[in-house]
């Protein structure tokens, strides 16, 4: 490594760690309906919403009214993205004429935006008009990650409050967190993609003669609106087809710092979000030191795997460096595999690089940020809501240990709860683990592997991951545009998404009616280094004990075979 793969890193960490308290502290205040520096100027916009939608912002929800305005909510965003993707030629804004998605295309698109996955099974250029990606794409960008965010609200309602039967109002919470939370940093974030040299026009893709006298289409777009809010709102879906590997999509050193930050930087700052929720930042600080733990660990050890020389090459007469196959030379190794550490670790999904062309171990990190489902900062609200529910096991495990009742932050965990902890743990292992398995065991879909052995068998387990943990990257070399895959694929985001969602919102109800009961001196402390290695030996031993078989089927058999 290099003294600018050093500075990189560092200037990453900065522009993410630095502003993460104050943003944290922001969201809390836009989140509960407190005037900020944003009021004089959305205030009226926010209020014109309410009006428009006749919704009165001060009538909260119990949790299971919230839920139903939420799923509402929802399945009117999957039914309209749907119809858009299926009859675009028949809608304006299409210079090239694109014809509409297959329809099991179309369903796979319209779940995977929907849930915030993002996984695609197209080249967004030669697939979706300039409408589609503008009135379908982006607009599920901002709202799917604005649905996240007020999931996470409403669990945190529930830990705070006492003896409370509501937890928010639905409608309130998702306008704010568009409106404030997602419009202004993606605003911010466009423009300086623009500056950059991300296009954002509506004119038809241009043609040019290369110098050898052949006819090039060069894609055009308003791809810079939508490339924003697809990394701050953790979606990661490319406007191109080769996702922020493409120079329209990001085109400078400084376009891929900017976009690498904007993944985890919401992210990063809703844990001190929580914080301000539960009055102690404290517990923030704790699960921050956990999540980032948990980051450095993996990215070092992709680095580490990615700057060994290739033993197949391995002789005297080469002279080796780290391999560049699959790599982004503009930005070289490390720039590549921090991304692939920071987008697999936020449930983002964006790649500049390919994942298919990563050394086994560097292949096993990413699949490893997905598999303990997406708590490494993972997505907008669904990140810090899947880490608080590892909080609540640990503290669990914790009770088993001491002979004590667990209890979080004085809310004691009895029986409803756990029954709904244990639901979410059933999520991944039955996404990743079941429906892999059916995939491998039918012929028609196995032969869409185009690596036989070990690898191969990474691939389809890495998709499949991916789907589950609303991550939506692919490792490549699967080709999954068939109406299997696009079906199957459907499901395990469905149920990577709702399947934590609904439990959550319960939780958060059943949290919110409870008594606080007073700390005293026998309570077990939940911001300290024992609780923080607690929870990552926690969130470790779940992961590895359910996908360690799987694991050495794939990247690590394949390690093995490199004789390393």
């Amino acid at each position: 490594m290099h003294s600018h793969d050093y500075a990189l890193i560092l200037a990453f960490l900065v522009l993410v760690l630095l502003p993460a308290p104050w943003l944290g502290r922001f969201y809390y205040r836009v989140m509960e309906g407190q005037r900020t520096w944003l009021t004089p100027v959305l205030g009226p916009v926010e209020n014109a919403c309410y009006r428009l939608a006749g919704v009165d912002p001060s009538g909260e929800q119990t949790w299971f009214k919230y839920m139903l305005a939420l799923l509402a909510f929802n399945l009117s965003g999957f039914v309209l993205l749907f119809a858009i993707v299926l009859f675009q030629q028949y809608l304006p804004f299409n210079p090239q004429q694109l014809p509409g998605q297959e329809w099991t295309q179309a369903f796979n698109t319209a779940v995977s935006f929907v849930t915030n996955t993002n996984w695609q099974s197209y080249s967004g250029e030669a697939s979706l008009s300039y409408f589609s990606q503008m009135a379908g794409l982006t607009v599920q960008n901002f709202v799917s990650a604005a649905t996240g965010l007020a999931v996470l609200v409403a669990l945190c309602r529930g830990i705070s409050r006492r003896s409370a039967h509501t937890v928010g109002n639905f409608w309130a919470d998702m306008t704010r967190a568009t409106l404030y939370g997602l419009l202004p940093l993606s605003l911010v974030l466009a423009l300086l993609l623009v500056w950059q040299g991300v296009p954002q026009t509506l004119a038809h893709y241009a043609n040019a003669v290369t110098m050898q006298g052949v006819d090039q289409v060069i894609p055009l777009g308003p791809a810079a609106s939508q490339i924003a809010i697809k990394q701050l709102g953790t979606n990661g879906g490319g406007f191109f087809g080769v996702n922020s590997a493409h120079p329209f999509e990001n085109p400078s050193a400084w376009s891929n710092l900017f976009e690498l930050a904007a993944i985890i930087l919401i992210p990063v700052a809703l844990v001190f979000t929580f914080g301000h929720y539960v009055k102690d930042l404290r517990q923030s600080r704790a699960i921050m030191a956990c999540m980032l733990t948990l980051f450095l660990i993996g990215g070092g050890t992709a680095l580490y795997a990615e700057y060994q020389p290739n033993p197949a090459l391995n002789s005297p007469l080469v002279q080796q460096t780290a391999p560049l196959e699959g790599k982004e030379v503009r930005f070289g190794t490390t720039g590549t595999v921090l991304w692939t550490e920071t987008t697999t670790a936020a449930s983002n999904g964006s790649v500049n690089g390919m994942h298919d062309s990563l050394n086994p171990m560097s292949g096993m990190v990413a699949l490893i940020n997905m598999m303990v489902g997406e708590v490494i900062f993972g997505g907008v609200g669904a990140g810090l809501y899947g880490m608080l529910l590892n909080v609540l096991i640990a503290v669990f495990l914790a009770g088993l240990m001491i002979g004590r009742t667990p209890e979080y932050l004085g809310k004691k965990l009895q029986a409803k709860e756990v029954k709904l902890l244990v639901i979410t743990l059933l999520v991944m292992p039955v996404g990743v683990l079941v429906l892999t398995a059916l995939a491998t065991a039918l012929p028609s879909a196995a032969a869409a592997v185009s690596n036989p052995g070990p690898h191969g068998f990474s691939q389809m387990l890495y998709a499949f991951t991916s789907a589950s943990a609303n991550n939506g990257s692919a490792f490549a070399g699967l080709s999954v545009n068939t109406p299997f895959y696009n079906l199957i694929l459907s499901l395990a985001m469905l149920l990577g998404r709702f399947g934590y969602i609904l439990p959550v919102l319960a939780l958060a109800g059943s949290l919110a009616m409870k008594k606080t009961a007073p700390l005293d001196q026998n309570t077990f402390p939940t911001h300290g280094p024992l609780f923080v290695a607690l929870l990552i030996v926690t969130l470790l031993l779940v992961g590895g004990l359910t996908f360690l078989p799987t694991l050495a089927l794939g990247p690590i058999a394949e390690q093995l075979t490199l004789g390393l």
